[in-house]
């Protein structure tokens, strides 16, 4: 037996199970243990076992290359990341009041426009959003929600605190994998289970189906939910096809769906149309209707947008609320929370350069090799320069596009991203940067899931965390203890 514990050290950054001393964390003290206690066999076998139960169950996620799409068996670790409950409350609270702020904004820009009449973001912010949809204007969905499920990216800087990355307002992904990790780490290592009072994560999909009816157009009826996917092509099909059989709802694509002359949504059945009232769309704004946006989309259903104005369906997310998912927007969340909520933000933003400023653009322009540059409206880890990591000609490329189109780029410093252990080989482990999504629902009421999405970067010394860009995942654990 050998303690995999003996060499190792995570240098200067916060680690989320060892401290600086080298002790475990509170909230991690049986995991640690437990480990230490296991033979570098038997964590080979379990590693071996979790590689086989990801077969299995068929846990995939797709990667767009310029070969094509290829599907990849989904990157796990099986030591599990530790947050301390005590901790959790708090976070849950503040992400709680980010997404009420973010809908008040939200409903506001498409209605009276308050807070950019009242000085504190500027109108050509909105106006040149790629995301801002005037097709919206004038409506206000069921109790003024336009964003009914964000995940919102955490990260862990060396001080030990959370702070907001960004809100993904528009598809976020990754909960089904949140739900698969925990199902992975009960079958490999049940006994971790005995000892440790880990919070429990499987109602979300019974509290994404409750959110999704409170929706529904039709109250005194049972509703009919579907969730509309763009194919089996798309890289969260699994995802879709997971959340449509876990709610008991249909998985459709735009060809199952049609807007009839009363401007109703219907579900093509064996035994004749069938009315939709709920529709969980994992279909970009662009594609959603081509009546309404692009008329070359062959991925959604003509007449949508007509039976959402109607107020005969419900569509979450709505369309426009990828608005507020703009990086740029995301600099003034902590002022849209005081002016909507009248409150101090409980989460901290990451520090944000925004391009556009004359002042800022320079000091981003001064310093490349050192920042984050991202665009407006990118997600999944594409178009970014991570300055430290990137080559005098890359910069050149990035400082061209900021010159070129400066409202489409912010930049942030580089963090030094917390650390969790990860076994790299047999007996062996190292520490790997990582974030956290949690996932934040909103209708008639709030839910937070306990914990979220660890995303791991699985290259040592990478921060890229992004599934699509390499990274890995693994189990997230809210521990309940005395003195937390």
């Amino acid at each position: 037996m050998s303690n995999i514990w003996d060499n190792y050290q995570s240098d200067q950054h916060y680690d989320e199970l060892i401290d600086q001393h080298g002790q475990s964390r509170h909230c991690a003290s049986e995991l640690v243990t437990q480990l230490a206690d296991m033979a570098t066999d038997d964590l080979d076998k379990r590693r071996e076992m979790a590689e086989a139960t990801i077969q299995e169950m068929g846990i995939s996620f797709t990667v767009y290359t310029e070969e094509g799409n290829i599907d990849r068996a989904w990157p796990f670790d099986i030591i599990p990341r530790t947050i301390s409950a005590q901790q959790w409350q708090t976070t849950a609270a503040g992400l709680k009041q980010r997404l009420t702020a973010l809908n008040m904004f939200i409903d506001d820009l498409y209605n009276e426009q308050r807070i950019i009449k009242a000085g504190i973001i500027p109108e050509h912010i909105i106006k040149e959003s790629k995301n801002f949809r005037p097709e919206c204007c004038g409506m206000s969905p069921a109790f003024g929600v336009w964003a009914h499920i964000c995940g919102t990216d955490l990260v862990r800087d060396k001080d030990g605190q959370f702070y907001v990355l960004e809100d993904n307002l528009r598809v976020p992904s990754g909960v089904s994998y949140m739900l698969e990790n925990r199902a992975i780490t009960k079958r490999v290592m049940p006994e971790l289970f005995e000892k440790e009072s880990i919070l429990p994560i499987d109602d979300y999909p019974d509290q994404l189906f409750d959110m999704l009816a409170s929706l529904s157009p039709r109250q005194n009826e049972e509703p009919e939910i579907v969730v509309l996917t763009p194919g089996i092509f798309n890289s969260a099909y699994f995802e879709h096809a997971f959340l449509a059989q876990q709610m008991g709802a249909e998985l459709v694509e735009g060809d199952d769906l049609f807007v009839a002359a009363d401007d109703c949504v219907y579900m093509k059945t064996i035994s004749g149309p069938e009315r939709v009232d709920v529709i969980y769309r994992r279909i970009d704004d662009e594609f959603m209707d081509p009546e309404a946006f692009n008329p070359e989309s062959v991925l959604g259903v003509r007449g949508l947008m007509r039976a959402w104005r109607a107020g005969n369906v419900a569509l979450a997310n709505a369309p426009g609320a990828g608005v507020a998912d703009d990086k740029v927007v995301y600099a003034y969340v902590p002022e849209i929370i005081r002016f909507y909520l009248n409150e101090e933000p409980i989460l901290p933003n990451v520090k944000t350069y925004l391009c556009e400023d004359p002042e800022q653009r320079a000091y981003v322009l001064q310093n490349l090799d050192k920042l984050v540059v991202k665009p407006a409206n990118e997600s999944g880890g594409y178009g970014m320069l991570v300055g430290p990591h990137s080559s005098k000609k890359e910069q050149a490329t990035f400082a061209r596009l900021i010159q070129d189109n400066p409202r489409n780029y912010i930049a942030q410093p580089t963090l030094s991203l917390s650390t969790a252990p990860a076994l790299i080989s047999s007996g062996k482990v190292e520490p790997r940067h990582l974030d956290l999504r949690p996932f934040i629902l909103q209708g008639k009421n709030t839910y937070v899931t306990t914990g979220g999405l660890t995303r791991v970067a699985m290259k040592k010394g990478s921060l890229v965390v992004n599934s699509s860009q390499g990274g890995g995942s693994k189990d997230t654990w809210i521990v309940a203890k005395e003195g937390n």
